[in-house]
């Protein structure tokens, strides 16, 4: 090939590639450049409809990504460049990384609708997968539990999502119930108003609930008493010592005969 053919197929090659890649180049430059607007948009959107902390750079990413890729298909299509090489190897790059990591996927998913739906928030007290505690982190893919005995449980988000939660916390007040069992011999009058003098002498029941008292089950082997009242969850168990101590006291002082006591 001598130089004049040379510079014919250079010709001939600009003429039939040169523009596609000129336009390829521009349409690169005002895309990336619409991606940096975009992202600042998605940003302030986020920010505004006061998404998660955790979730906004996710999505954040997510849609960066998104659009830099349609962006890379775009302008390989319009170089004149088959695409068919690289959605097959993204086809199956994606099926195997998809059956490696199920079981993430699945803990990222519920940790979403956990960020998402706010079954529950931070310092709630919640009772699930047989914990009982405080939250301590809401993560993408696990929440960190703190038992009342100072156990710091890790729970993943894909199980916990999908199972039953009990959130203590946000009603901001429970009933405390419990029972007492008496003999037979005993006055239900007497054992009532003993009682209710107790349920006034603990500070932290909520007096705008009127307590339940009452003769819940009769056994071969005495009467029940059922008692309820209300306090704020946050002295719920406080409440509850300090009730039983008082109608303890307050029983013997009053000479009712005990279970046990002869």
């Amino acid at each position: 090939m001598n130089l004049k053919d040379f510079y014919s197929n250079i010709s001939l090659w600009g003429l039939q590639y040169g523009t596609r890649l000129i336009t390829g180049i521009f349409v690169l430059l005002i895309g990336l450049w619409i991606i940096r607007l975009l992202k600042k948009l998605v940003q302030a959107r986020m920010s505004k409809r006061e998404i998660h902390s955790s979730l906004q750079p996710f999505f954040l990413s997510l849609t960066i990504t998104g659009l830099n890729i349609l962006l890379f298909y775009m302008v390989l299509d319009i170089v004149g460049i088959p695409m068919t090489i690289f959605a097959t190897v993204l086809g199956t790059a994606g099926v195997a990384v998809g059956l490696a990591l199920s079981g993430t996927f699945q803990n990222f998913a519920g940790g979403v609708l956990i960020l998402l739906l706010k079954p529950f928030a931070l310092d709630d007290n919640i009772v699930a997968q047989g914990v009982d505690g405080v939250v301590t982190s809401i993560q993408i893919f696990y929440t960190v539990v703190l038992t009342g005995d100072n156990k710091t449980v890790i729970i993943p988000n894909g199980k916990l999502f999908n199972e039953v939660i009990i959130n203590v916390t946000r009603e901001g007040k429970r009933r405390v119930d419990f029972e007492i069992k008496l003999g037979y011999a005993v006055n239900v009058d007497e054992v009532t108003a003993i009682i209710r003098d107790a349920i006034k002498k603990v500070d932290t029941i909520l007096p705008k609930y009127e307590p339940i008292i009452g003769v819940s089950a009769m056994e071969i082997d005495g009467v029940k008493f059922i008692v309820k009242v209300w306090s704020n969850t946050n002295v719920y168990s406080a409440t509850n010592y300090k009730l039983q101590e008082h109608i303890l006291r307050d029983l013997k002082a009053a000479g009712v005969k005990l279970p046990g006591v002869v």
